[in-house]
């Protein structure tokens, strides 16, 4: 996006200036636009080569959040997600940190795991001996074979090391971990099988017997971070989210929810571009665990009028391969972004989901999580309802009066609004007639 922040009123355009706005912003081609107005993906044959016993698809909404610059570069975020105000809220979060702050994010290494499991280990010490003597020759042998597409990337397996993991009666497996970078890949794949293809020369060279070879979704070999600034916050709010942020480091009730709300904003965008999210979530989650409590992958800290955000967490995602190049809305998501590598998108998935924290954070400490919700989420209450095409602006007036007001609304009290709302409509429509 320009200077200027083009993003400006785009949540009040209709949806075909919507789609002109993209487009001019560089997010769309007209071809997108025509795939989007089409109703994008309804080929079921992309769904038979997908999965099994395909029936037909069940479609997520496909929105952008906007106002987003990271690392010093504007971004449109496409993301696919079901819930109401997530979009709303973090782009109204993004527009706060745009004026008053930044973000910028990183890496900290760059392989995933694998595991080879010897479940009963007949020597362990002769077994660490071999492993290390003959760790360059294991290496070289699944470099120059079933991995060599990846070292041709500069990627491959990079190490390989034993751990010992005890049973629950003090006896102990044999776990050999497997490290390799898988560039631009999500690379699970693609370690699976280099796993499986060491397991004959590992049991050949120890004697011992592979009980299981699959990866590990705990990728402590590759963290993401991302880092948020955002200068002269009022030392009420910065001081609220300051401890707020200490309660989900410290209990894990608070941890889990404050996790959950991180992962709305990851999610959707790993959807949205194709991406296994249960693998993200399964890291993230582990992860948050591993100082022995659950804890938050965000931490928030308040000084001298400026707020600061972290967050820190393995996001593994990969740019090649998979649904990402087969699924032609995954293709389009990623060239929204620009994305020229699996770590560029990572960032700025660990970025977005440190924004939706801080929107979180900040309504939590202020008018509360519900008021600003559910002024959204009156949408989805009225389309429960019968209400007409003419009756719908009115009843979403009203709600939104009552809600004012309330600071509350359920489905029995719409039922009751529209029950009023045709009430006076008839008693107009009679003084009209008279």
């Amino acid at each position: 996006m320009p200077e200027n922040n083009q993003f400006e009123g785009f949540s009040k355009l209709t949806r075909m200036e919507r789609y002109q706005r993209l487009k001019a912003l560089g997010a769309l081609t007209d071809e997108d636009i025509v795939f989007l107005q089409s109703g994008a993906v309804t080929d079921l044959r992309l769904a038979e080569n997908l999965i099994e016993n395909a029936i037909g698809y069940f479609q997520l909404p496909l929105g952008v959040a906007g106002h987003f610059r990271i690392d010093g570069k504007d971004l449109v975020i496409p993301m696919a997600v079901e819930e109401t105000s997530i979009i709303a809220a973090l782009s109204k979060t993004a527009k706060w940190v745009r004026e008053c702050g930044e973000i910028t994010t990183g890496m900290e290494g760059d392989c995933i795991i694998g595991q080879i499991q010897i479940a009963h280990v007949k020597n362990r010490l002769q077994l660490e001996t071999l492993l290390q003597e003959n760790k360059e020759k294991l290496i070289a042998m699944v470099n120059s074979s079933i991995a060599s597409s990846m070292v041709k990337r500069q990627g491959g397996v990079k190490d390989i090391e034993l751990r010992t993991v005890p049973y629950g009666n003090g006896e102990l497996m044999a776990v050999i971990h497997v490290t390799m970078n898988p560039v631009d890949a999500m690379g699970a794949n693609l370690l699976n099988q280099v796993l499986e293809y060491m397991k004959s020369p590992i049991e050949q060279l120890t004697q011992e017997k592979v009980s299981l070879c699959i990866l590990s979704n705990l990728n402590d070999k590759k963290i993401t971070t991302a880092q948020v600034v955002i200068h002269e916050v009022d030392a009420e709010l910065g001081e609220k989210i300051a401890l707020a942020s200490e309660f989900a480091k410290q209990d894990p009730y608070r941890a889990a929810t404050n996790n959950k709300g991180v992962l709305n904003g990851i999610d959707p965008v790993a959807i949205a571009t194709g991406n296994d999210w249960r693998a993200v979530e399964a890291g993230i989650h582990a992860y948050a665990v591993k100082q022995g409590q659950y804890r938050a992958i965000t931490q928030w800290s308040y000084r001298d009028g400026t707020l600061y955000g972290e967050f820190k967490a393995p996001l593994v995602v990969g740019i090649v391969g998979g649904v990402t190049t087969l699924h032609p809305t995954a293709r389009m998501a990623l060239r929204m972004m620009n994305i020229q590598s699996a770590n560029q998108l990572s960032r700025i998935m660990a970025a977005v989901g440190l924004v939706q924290n801080l929107g979180a954070l900040k309504a939590l400490c202020t008018v509360g999580i519900s008021q600003g919700h559910m002024k959204l989420h009156l949408n989805n209450l009225i389309l429960k309802t019968d209400a007409t095409e003419k009756e719908i602006p009115l009843l979403k007036a009203r709600l939104e009066q009552s809600l004012l007001i309330n600071k509350h609304i359920t489905e029995h009290d719409v039922i009751a609004i529209l029950n009023d709302l045709r009430e006076a409509l008839r008693n107009d429509e009679m003084e009209r007639s008279r």
